[in-house]
């Protein structure tokens, strides 16, 4: 799939100036709650070019979704409906085996798509389960990507400038709270910040 993926990307890098810093931040012997914000659609294609050993977490509603259910269903991500605490702790229960076997996880903790590219405030999943694993959570930033695949249309133009900046890991030894409520808002102004640096050096 990443191969078919990363084909699929160099077709387009003639519209688009893609970027990518800091990939080589994640320890491969680490296993990490990675965090992404999100912008389109297209933020998975871009984010598994990263090529790190994860499993995505997925709400329920995506495999419904032409195309994108049968990826979800042969890549074998963990699927949750959000509205059902059987499928959470179930959610959960996948997501920690999958943290002590040395797969990381990853989550868009915003929950859905930015209507305007701007991070939305993060739920709390991605903040209590690196709390239970004692595992470190690596932040990923992404812009670009809301321009082309907005949430509610298409968009193309003649070049997009897609960015996107792994941050150094945030190990649970400097988390500074085992709050999970702290560590959402710690951690959304630490990726607002990076979104406005990006932007600002563009």
């Amino acid at each position: 799939m990443l191969v078919h993926q990363s084909m699929i990307l160099k077709e387009l890098l003639p519209f688009w100036n893609f970027t990518v810093e800091g990939r080589e931040k994640a320890d491969e012997k680490t296993s990490y709650i990675i965090i992404a914000n999100h912008q389109s659609m297209l933020d998975i294609l871009f984010l598994n070019t990263l090529r790190y050993k994860y499993k995505w977490i997925s709400k329920i509603e995506n495999s419904k979704v032409p195309l994108l259910g049968w990826y979800l269903k042969m890549a074998g991500y963990i699927v949750i409906n959000r509205g059902n605490d059987e499928s959470k702790a179930e959610m959960f229960e996948k997501s920690l085996r999958c943290l002590e076997g040395g797969v990381s996880i990853m989550i868009f903790p915003e929950g859905t798509r930015s209507p305007d590219s701007q991070i939305a405030l993060f739920k709390l999943g991605a903040f209590q389960m690196a709390l239970m694993a004692d595992v470190p959570i690596l932040p990923v930033v992404l812009d670009g990507t809301g321009g082309i695949l907005p949430k509610h249309g298409w968009i193309l133009g003649n070049s997009r400038n897609i960015s996107m900046r792994v941050l150094d890991p945030v190990y649970p030894s400097s988390f500074g709270t085992d709050n999970p409520d702290e560590l959402a808002v710690k951690f959304h102004k630490l990726m607002t910040s990076e979104l406005n640096n990006l932007r600002n050096e563009n």
